[in-house]
């Protein structure tokens, strides 16, 4: 009874209150150029509408509002904490700390359940899969010296999907896949994170062989996965204004010429280099190489439009080489 008591402490301990701590540091312990426009800014800037941003619908609505009643409990109730709140930022950037730290420790409990989820050789041992977890929650808060109202959201949802994946894979509910796709579609109304778990879903499930013997039902599953993003996708851009653009600015040359982007882009490297050798099976090595490959058109699209230098970019791609690492992929493909 009481080593119960002690696991349920130390999960406590590992999975919420370490990382809310080590968060909350993170946002108020210091601060970097990135964080300055967001300390400052009273409510959500108009440029989340009317930019790249406005496509981030969920994001958007809770920052809005979660403002509006962060500022209206305040005001009206707890008066007396506003010289100190003042000190450290404005309301808009207590409301984003708010939520990307409950989305924080909703993807700390989904990547705990992921990693008791059929661990693979050291990690059968629960103080590695301690230090596993570990590991990933320090690379989530790392990159926060960036911070906007849609990653932490977009890393929950996404780690949610590998979750459902990895559940299909071992058990082929059908309910598991029926959440999956409706996951995506959700996910994709925050970031486009979300066409990721196609490209873990079509890596776990997607084998030439099979492919080659005219075996389709990987591809048949794959598919809607892929129509569940597309559905969202192309709903969104439809529906808001044409005002609102795909992208930023092209950032390619300045990605391969600032010493702050190569940097950020060799992070990348060497933590998708360590992901790749913690892989102590033959089946979990082939499931990274083949994720990278689907992963492609999202690292273009990043090398394109985004900034190395926000290693935030990498961070699902590291997250996933983490699990995929720590995950048992004996059969490629189980019977059916």
């Amino acid at each position: 009874m009481f080593k119960k008591i002690d696991e349920k402490i130390n999960g406590l301990l590992l999975v919420i209150i370490f990382p809310f701590l080590l968060f909350a540091m993170a946002y108020y312990g210091f601060e970097t150029s990135y964080v300055l426009w967001i300390k400052s800014a009273e409510k959500a800037p108009d440029f989340m509408f009317t930019s790249v941003y406005a496509y981030r619908v969920i994001p958007n609505f809770l920052s809005v509002h979660v403002t509006e009643i962060f500022t209206y409990v305040v005001e009206n109730y707890t008066p007396f904490l506003k010289k100190t709140l003042s000190k450290s930022g404005s309301y808009f950037y207590h409301s984003t700390f708010l939520i990307n730290a409950f989305f924080f420790i909703l993807s700390s409990i989904i990547l705990d359940k992921i990693l008791q989820l059929k661990s693979a050789g050291l990690l059968l041992n629960s103080r590695v899969r301690m230090l596993v977890h570990l590991l990933a929650v320090f690379l989530i808060v790392i990159v926060q010296y960036v911070p906007t109202n849609c990653d932490l959201i977009a890393i929950f949802f996404y780690l949610w999907g590998i979750f459902l994946s990895l559940q299909y894979f071992h058990k082929r509910e059908t309910m598991s896949l029926i959440t999956l796709c409706i996951v995506i579609f959700v996910s994709t109304f925050v970031r486009e994170t979300a066409c990721l778990n196609i490209a873990f879903f079509a890596a776990v499930f997607f084998d030439w062989n099979t492919f080659k013997n005219k075996d389709y039902r990987s591809v048949r599953d794959i598919f809607f996965v892929f129509a569940a993003f597309c559905v969202a996708y192309i709903g969104l851009r439809l529906s808001i204004s044409q005002k609102s653009s795909f992208f930023e600015g092209i950032y390619f040359l300045k990605n391969f010429t600032s010493f702050y982007n190569l940097a950020g882009l060799l992070f990348g490297i060497i933590g998708f280099y360590f992901s790749y050798i913690l892989c102590s099976e033959s089946g979990s090595k082939l499931v990274f190489k083949k994720f990278l490959f689907f992963s492609l058109p999202y690292l273009a699209m990043i090398t394109m439009v985004g900034l190395f230098w926000e290693t935030r970019l990498f961070l699902p791609l590291i997250l996933t080489g983490i699990v995929i690492a720590s995950h048992q992929f004996k059969n490629f493909i189980p019977n059916q």
